[in-house]
């Protein structure tokens, strides 16, 4: 209970928490399950948290999601959080960042250059509407 009362917690993780602290595997098992049915821990909220604390610093929305997922959260939840939290306005921000990096790098003011940009963002999963409105703002 102390775990839970200091920071919101995901299943995966609190189960590692509690072996690390040699409790017994069907143990853990049972009480995880007690406290997702009591709603004292749920991953999709424990991701959108996640998601929120990181949102300035990340660098696309890709990465953002193959993190939390190392952290045990499943596809559905980290796919709804992350939508919970991401914005257009924040998404577009965040992709100038990621685009500022690129740009800084490439240094060339080519046509290829924008369809490598285009097609990196799209991989990095930015939505193809923040995509289309950064292209139309695109300056070299």
């Amino acid at each position: 209970m102390r775990l839970i009362a200091r920071a919101e917690q995901c299943s995966n993780g609190l189960a590692h928490k509690l072996e690390k602290r040699g409790h017994d595997a069907a143990l853990i098992s049972q009480v995880i399950s007690r406290l997702i049915e009591k709603n004292l821990i749920n991953d999709r909220r424990f991701a959108q948290f996640w998601f929120q604390s990181r949102l300035r610093l990340a660098r696309s929305p890709r990465r953002l999601f193959a993190s939390i997922r190392r952290r045990g959260i499943d596809k559905d939840n980290a796919e709804t959080a992350l939508k919970a939290v991401l914005d257009e306005d924040t998404e577009f921000t965040m992709l100038m960042r990621f685009a500022k990096r690129y740009v800084k790098k490439a240094g060339s003011q080519e046509e290829n250059n924008t369809r490598q940009l285009k097609h990196l963002l799209k991989s990095e999963g930015f939505s193809a509407t923040a995509i289309e409105k950064f292209l139309e703002q695109l300056t070299f």
